[in-house]
């Protein structure tokens, strides 16, 4: 997986630049609204103080009115994209291969994390400061959550390293649960709600300084790296439209705007670029079965 990823990585690249021509090309097809959902990684405020200013920029960019939405989990996204109610979306990679597969998700770009700067994150492991908890040995017989079942850090990352060491998640915790969302699961390991916690890098960095401080937590395991979450469009929309979505996303330089969602910019991506993701979906399921 990661030899593949590092070679998707070496050639990917930011495009500086919205083609004019793009934007010009048949625009009397384009819709005239279209409504942007995002997998419910945080709080309905939250998601609203991190995606609404690209929804705005978007909207700008592409000259349509742009509606943001979230949903209670993930499928609900992929759901609502399958329905034809959404028509951009920001996916996770493991809901994006699920929404290429069930909802004609056609991934445009994929982000380009700010702390390490390649467009990908790492999932990671959180204890609450002062708990003890230090080692993946020490939250043995403790409260654990995952994210949502569709997450990619919050649940397949995590499980398939549960797998290979030979833990089953629920003989070895006393308790598991499914927060709904990262946000949800790193306040909960704040509050004391729960011992341990399965998120990223990204969704941590997010909240720094305005839901917690580092200070709060120990983060006792990282993975390897992830391929970035995606923008993606309905493969059903006009095909200018659609590459006018993938430049607007690739042109972004607006630092306030990729400073709220913790990210450098965007990169080319396409749906071969998830295929690390469905070999780890694949193993798994081969995982599981040997257990």
């Amino acid at each position: 997986m990661r030899r593949n990823f590092l070679k998707k990585l070496g050639l990917a690249t930011l495009a500086l630049t919205l083609s004019s021509s793009t934007l010009s090309a048949n625009p009397q097809n384009w819709p005239k609204e279209v409504t942007f959902g995002v997998i419910p990684v945080a709080g309905t405020t939250s998601i609203k103080d991190t995606f609404g200013a690209l929804a705005n920029y978007l909207e700008k960019t592409l000259g349509v009115k742009v509606k943001l939405q979230s949903a209670g989990d993930y499928a609900g996204v992929i759901t609502a994209m399958q329905h034809k109610h959404v028509d951009i979306a920001y996916f996770g990679p493991k809901s994006y291969v699920e929404a290429a597969k069930r909802a004609g998700a056609e991934a445009v770009a994929t982000e380009i994390d700010a702390e390490s700067g390649l467009p990908g994150y790492k999932g990671i492991i959180i204890t609450k400061k002062g708990s003890g908890l230090k080692t993946l040995e020490d939250i043995k017989g403790k409260t654990w959550a995952f994210t949502d079942s569709n997450s990619t850090s919050g649940t397949l990352v995590p499980t398939v390293m549960f797998s290979k060491k030979g833990i089953n998640p629920q003989n070895y915790f006393s308790k598991v649960l499914y927060s709904g969302g990262h946000e949800a699961s790193i306040l909960s390991v704040k509050a004391g709600k729960v011992d341990a916690a399965s998120t990223n890098n990204l969704d941590y960095n997010r909240g720094l300084g305005k839901h917690w401080n580092e200070n709060d937590f120990n983060i006792i395991w990282t993975s390897e790296l992830i391929p970035g979450s995606p923008m993606t469009v309905r493969k059903d929309l006009p095909t200018s439209f659609k590459m006018a979505v993938k430049g607007a996303f690739l042109s972004l330089t607006d630092k306030k705007i990729l400073g709220q969602m913790k990210i450098a910019g965007y990169a080319s991506g396409d749906d071969s670029f998830y295929n690390p993701v469905r070999e780890l979906i694949e193993l798994k399921k081969s995982l599981k079965k040997k257990q």
